[in-house]
């Protein structure tokens, strides 16, 4: 005879997703209510660094080395799509650390915190995009992507990269102390050697084939590629070598979740 189905079971999936709304709704709180200069950074950095470009524009000549797109819109494009990234793997860091707390409940397991950030992270990210390309308009600079699609999937692709990349800093960043300072000081370089605010276009060849081993450099032109209609990527770039990164950065964070999960609990 068969036993009778107890409706107050939940199953797997929804244990998942009420720890992770509750999470959601605690770091939304935190990140956008408790910091009253959040919001601020968040516009702030990316108007000072434009404006400090610009300011400095007709002695680099800069739009002048872009080919199919204005200098101003291509700068914050690339400037968006790294603070999507480097958020995503700095958030990562002090994920594990912040949630301790909550490991105490056996529901609640070290990599939940990192997804509910990253996630949180991408849509600020998204929503300041959002202003920008409002703000663009109302002063006269077209930075509506010529197909919203392509630069919709790109923007997802670099959300996923930040995604493997904070899933790998959140681990070894709570087990060896020492990587977190390594990765804050990496930041600015890379925003330099990813082409964000100059193009890499004009370096020489062997310098390039370098650069190019960057999967942030690859993201970055494809994505400009959805917003600019005949603008030419730097030579090289490969939607192929993106994803293979991503996908291997994702699976290498979260089987570094598995295998210290322990590890991460007691931290």
């Amino acid at each position: 005879m068969t036993q009778p189905v107890n409706s107050g079971t939940r199953s797997a999936w929804q244990v998942t997703r009420s720890v992770w709304y509750a999470m959601f709704m605690r770091e939304a709180t935190s990140r956008t209510m408790n910091d009253r200069m959040g919001w601020f950074w968040m516009i702030f950095e990316p108007v000072a660094m434009v404006t400090i470009m610009v300011s400095i524009r007709s002695f680099i000549r800069g739009d002048r080395l872009i080919v199919g797109a204005e200098f101003i819109p291509w700068m914050v494009t690339g400037l968006m799509g790294f603070y999507l990234i480097r958020e995503g793997m700095m958030r990562g860091l002090g994920a594990v650390d912040a949630n301790s707390a909550l490991f105490a409940y056996r529901q609640v397991q070290p990599v939940d915190p990192v997804l509910v950030r990253n996630f949180l992270e991408g849509m600020l990210r998204t929503f300041i995009f959002l202003l920008f390309i409002v703000g663009a308009l109302m002063l006269g600079v077209d930075l509506v992507p010529d197909n919203a699609i392509y630069a919709m999937a790109w923007w997802v692709s670099l959300w996923c990269l930040g995604l493997g990349l904070g899933l790998i800093t959140s681990v070894a960043g709570t087990l060896v102390p020492e990587v977190t300072t390594v990765v804050r000081m990496i930041s600015l370089p890379l925003l330099i050697l990813s082409g964000v605010i100059l193009p890499l276009n004009h370096l020489p060849h062997w310098l390039l084939e370098y650069l190019m081993y960057n999967p942030i450099v690859h993201g970055l032109e494809l994505l400009r590629a959805g917003f600019f209609e005949g603008y030419k990527v730097v030579s090289g770039t490969s939607a192929t070598y993106f994803w293979m990164f991503t996908l291997v950065t994702i699976v290498i964070g979260l089987l570094m979740h598995l295998r210290f999960k322990d590890k991460l609990k007691a931290k």
